[in-house]
């Protein structure tokens, strides 16, 4: 009788969870998400930005799941409990056995409830129903400037955090206003971008050649960057800062924290301040040692105990460490404890323009990290559209 692996969560650990789990034939896969669909949100910058279209960062899981060959199911459905006792995962409408399970949820955006009004009045790119309420505004906007050759009060649109995914949206956001001023002129010149963050430097956390090429970019844009900047409250109209200064704006979007899935809340469990979970050193967080978390719904330590940070590659580094460990536990094999740093990272900076590190020592900025950036990003794509154009086909044989 096979082994019953379920997965919680279709984003990037999930899947590749999924992935390696299915290299061996003794393994049954269960995949759950609230979602039909798998979101490429590291790419939400551009789709914000109207420079990708919703095909270009969302996958249908279902098709997915039918191109390994009757190997994965997917069920459509919200988890709302674990049982760790009975090992059975409960969602909104059936009960699911299992001998080993991957919890994969992410995280969504923290809208600090200290910030009066944040998230009344502010967008998160962590959903992408919200991501794509901020493209729509953010389109309207250039078609209103368009239309309108009068106006010419500063529109000001606000990223609050200045972390990989505030510095990308805003980056982007910028590079497109330059770019409709070839065509609009100096109308679009009143759209103004802000960044603002409560540290000292934009990026923190990062190596200073990432930083210093980032903020040089940045600057380049017109970005006004404004660091050490804490926000006390929020109105319809207006962002009021604890030194008691205000900044009109249009929009915001809010990037700068994340919290667990509400699934993390439920389950008793160590948890940290923003409700990850704290694992055992092979990424367990039962005691039985059947039920693994990976990606940003926990926190995940380097070999020297430092927290990696919550992107894609940590997510995908530590399921197909899950997923080798479950292997081996199946095989009866010794686990090794999970050993995981960055390999590198590269960031948007707008049109054809990153910055870039590999291992430590690579440093590249400009138009070849822009490459190496979109070659690594189009090797994933890739390798998702295959697996779909296999379910695809698979589906319509069986129509046949």
């Amino acid at each position: 009788m096979n082994t019953k692996v379920v997965v919680i969560g279709g984003g990037y650990g999930g899947l590749r969870a999924v992935e390696f789990l299915s290299k061996d034939a003794g393994i049954d896969i269960v995949l759950i998400d609230e979602n039909p669909y798998h979101y490429l949100q590291t790419e939400a910058y551009g789709y914000i930005a109207g420079k990708f279209d919703m095909h270009d960062l969302a996958i249908d899981l279902k098709e997915w799941c039918d191109g390994f060959e009757g190997r994965v199911k997917f069920i459509h459905d919200k988890v709302v409990s674990v049982d760790f006792d009975k090992e059975l995962v409960k969602s909104a409408s059936s009960v699911i056995d299992y001998d080993y399970l991957i919890i994969a949820t992410g995280a969504k955006t923290n809208f600090f409830s200290f910030i009066e009004g944040l998230k009344e009045h502010s967008y998160g790119v962590k959903n992408l129903h919200r991501a794509f309420n901020f493209r729509v505004e953010f389109e309207n906007l250039i078609y209103k400037k368009l239309q309108n050759t009068k106006e010419s009060e500063d529109i000001n649109l606000v990223i609050g955090g200045a972390g990989l995914s505030g510095v990308e949206v805003a980056a982007e956001m910028a590079h497109v206003i330059e770019e409709y001023k070839k065509t609009i002129g100096d109308r679009v010149k009143s759209i103004k971008i802000y960044l603002i963050d409560a540290s000292k430097t934009i990026l923190p956390g990062m190596s200073e050649f990432i930083i210093k090429n980032t903020q040089k970019r940045l600057e380049s844009l017109d970005v006004n960057i404004l660091t050490e900047t804490f926000i006390d409250r929020m109105d319809e109209s207006y962002i009021y800062f604890k030194d008691s200064q205000k900044l009109k704006y249009h929009s915001m979007i809010f990037t700068g924290g994340i919290k667990a899935s509400d699934l993390n809340d439920s389950l008793d469990v160590e948890k940290n301040s923003i409700s990850q979970f704290i694992p055992n050193r092979d990424l367990s967080i039962d005691t039985r040692g059947n039920v693994f978390a990976v990606g940003d719904c926990v926190e995940i330590k380097d070999a020297k105990g430092e927290i990696l940070p919550p992107t894609a590659q940590s997510a995908e580094r530590s399921a197909e460490y899950a997923a080798e460990a479950i292997i081996s536990k199946i095989n009866k094999k010794r686990v090794k404890p999970f050993d995981a740093s960055m390999l590198g990272i590269f960031i948007a900076l707008g049109g054809k323009y990153s910055v870039g590190e590999l291992f430590g020592f690579i440093k590249v900025s400009g138009y070849v990290a822009y490459l190496l950036k979109k070659a690594i990003t189009k090797v994933y794509y890739f390798g998702l559209r295959l697996r779909i154009n296999a379910g695809y086909k698979n589906r319509i044989k069986k129509e046949r």
